[in-house]
C-alpha cells in the first residue's frame, strides 16, 4: 500500500501572515512546510499559523534548533540545550511533526564538524543524556525532538540511531533522515539503494521528516562525495521515495541548500517525475 508524501521547501516570497504564506507554498506546489515563526512569536500567531497549516492541509515539518549540544565548552553546551528546549516547545505548539538538531562536534572551535571524539562511546552517553533532559523539560506529545543522521557525527548510521533510540529510551524521541548525509564512504555510494531500502525499513516507525537531496563522486583522490541538487548527482531519489511511501502518516520530504526559487522547483519537478514513475503522490 502507498502513502502519500508531502513536499516542501524553504520559500522566498515575503511572509507576513498565515494566509500569504499558505498562498506562497500553494504557488510554489509544496504540501509540507519549514515552521514559519521562531520561539519569539507570540501564542496569537503561532496558533493562527498552526490554524491555517491544518486548514489547508499543509504538514509543518519540522522547527531547526542547529546548535552543538556536545560542545565541550559546557556554556555553549548549556545554550545549546535551551535553544533545543525552546525549539522543541515551539514545535509541539505550532503542530510541527519535530524539532531537529545534530548532535555536533566535540571540536572546541566549531558547531558542527569531524573530530576524533565525536564518534566515543563518552560522546554517544553525554548525547543520551542530553536529549533526555531536552526532552524532559518540554515532554511533548504530539511532535518528537530528533537528530539529524550525519556522516561523522552520531547518530551515522541505522545501527547508531537504533542505539540511540533504545538507551535514550524516551517516547519523545523520533528519526530525523537524511539518506545523503549516511553516505560516507564507496561502499555506501555505490550501494546506496540498499542503504534507503535498510534505512527506512528499520527506522521506519520512528520516521518523522526527512531532507531530500543528492550527490555525486569525484574522480579526484582522496574520496570526495559532494552534496548536489536533486537530479544532478548520481543517486536513484525514487528508490527512497517508493520506501517512503510505505510508511504511514504523511511523511515530509524536504529541499533544502539551494539559492533561488527557481533552483527549489527545479529539483522539486525531478523529484515529482521519479515519483509520478513510481505511481507516487507527491
Amino acid at each position: 500500500m502507498r502513502f502519500m508524501l508531502k513536499l516542501g521547501a524553504p520559500l522566498f516570497a515575503s511572509i507576513d501572515s498565515p494566509a500569504a504564506w499558505i498562498a506562497a507554498l500553494r504557488d510554489a506546489g509544496y504540501s509540507a512546510a519549514y515552521c514559519p515563526v521562531d520561539e519569539h512569536a507570540d501564542e496569537a500567531t503561532i496558533r493562527a499559523f498552526a490554524g491555517a497549516a491544518e486548514e489547508a492541509g499543509i504538514v509543518i515539518a519540522e522547527t531547526h534548533a542547529w546548535s552543538n549540544i556536545i560542545a565541550p565548552d559546557e556554556q555553549t553546551r548549556r545554550n545549546a540545550i535551551s535553544l533545543c528546549q525552546q525549539r522543541l516547545s515551539l514545535a509541539e505548539r505550532i503542530g510541527a511533526r519535530c524539532c531537529v538538531n545534530f548532535s555536533g562536534t566535540r571540536s572546541p572551535k566549531h558547531t558542527v564538524v569531524p573530530h576524533p571524539d565525536n564518534l566515543t562511546t563518552a560522546t554517544f552517553d553525554l548525547l543520551v543524556g542530553t536529549v533526555r533532559e531536552i526532552i524532559d523539560a518540554v515532554r511533548p506529545e504530539r511532535c518528537r525532538f530528533t537528530l539529524e543522521t550525519m556522516p561523522w557525527a552520531l547518530p551515522d548510521s541505522i545501527e547508531s540511531y537504533l542505539a540511540l533510540i533504545d538507551a535514550i529510551d524516551r517516547r519523545g524521541f523520533a528519526v530525523h533522515l537524511d539518506l545523503a548525509n549516511l553516505i560516507n564512504c564507496p561502499a555506501r555510494f555505490f550501494d546506496h539503494t540498499t542503504l534507503m531500502v535498510d534505512s527506512v525499513q528499520r527506522l521506519g516507525p520512528w520516521i518523522r521528516s526527512c531532507h531530500i537531496k543528492d550527490i555525486r563522486m569525484s574522480r579526484e583522490l582522496m574520496v570526495h562525495i559532494d552534496e548536489c541538487p536533486p537530479g544532478e548527482g548520481q543517486m536513484d531519489l525514487g528508490v527512497l521515495l517508493a520506501e517512503l511511501s510505505q510508511l504511514e502518516g504523511d511523511i515530509p520530504v524536504m529541499l533544502e541548500h539551494m539559492d533561488s526559487h527557481a533552483a527549489y522547483q527545479k529539483a522539486a519537478t525531478h523529484l515529482r517525475q521519479a515519483a509520478r514513475d513510481r505511481a507516487i503522490e507527491l
